[in-house]
């Protein structure tokens, strides 16, 4: 599989040879120009021509290698990115189906609270909404304990005296003193 770091080493080096091919045809350029300007070559020249044009030849070959070897790499780099974004589309459909398969198993936890891409996200987002349903429960039932009434009979109080007449107010006070 080919990074984008071996692209980018491969686009320079490709930059580098057509530079290169740039500046030896230059050379092979000026040097046929003075070949046309004398009137005849001499041997020596005639073969600095020659050697000119195959070196600008072999870098045209390196060129054309180099760019093979770019649309190789590009072509494996576009692949890659297409399967890696097929595993995150894999990845977030486990994720939800283990969401789903975890909401069915803790009714309880209502499914707003939780979600994610990730199972590990999934994960954290259903322990805290389990921390907070615990928390919410635990909060009702120090309330519904809190506004409890005691079953039975109510506590014994003293009768209301005030409906009872003067005769019967007597009559009670000297039933309790015996």
């Amino acid at each position: 599989m080919v990074t984008d770091e071996e692209v980018a080493t491969l686009e320079e080096r490709l930059a580098e040879a057509e530079a290169e091919v740039e500046r030896l045809q230059t050379i092979a350029a000026d040097r046929e120009a003075r070949a046309v300007h004398l009137e005849g070559l001499s041997a020596a020249q005639a073969e600095a021509l020659a050697q000119a044009k195959a070196e600008v030849a072999s870098r045209d070959e390196q060129l054309a290698a180099l760019g093979d070897e770019l649309a190789v790499a590009q072509a494996e780099l576009a692949a890659a990115r297409s399967e890696a974004e097929a595993l995150r589309t894999s990845l977030r459909s486990a994720a939800e189906r283990y969401r789903q398969a975890v909401l069915a198993s803790q009714s309880e936890v209502p499914p707003d609270l939780v979600g994610g891409e990730t199972v590990e996200e999934v994960d954290r987002q259903l322990e805290a909404a389990l921390r907070m349903v615990a928390q919410l429960k635990s909060h009702l039932e120090s309330q519904a304990q809190a506004q409890r009434v005691p079953t039975g009979a109510p506590a014994r109080r003293a009768p209301d005296l005030a409906a009872l007449s003067p005769t019967e107010k007597i009559s009670y006070g000297l039933a309790q003193q015996r």
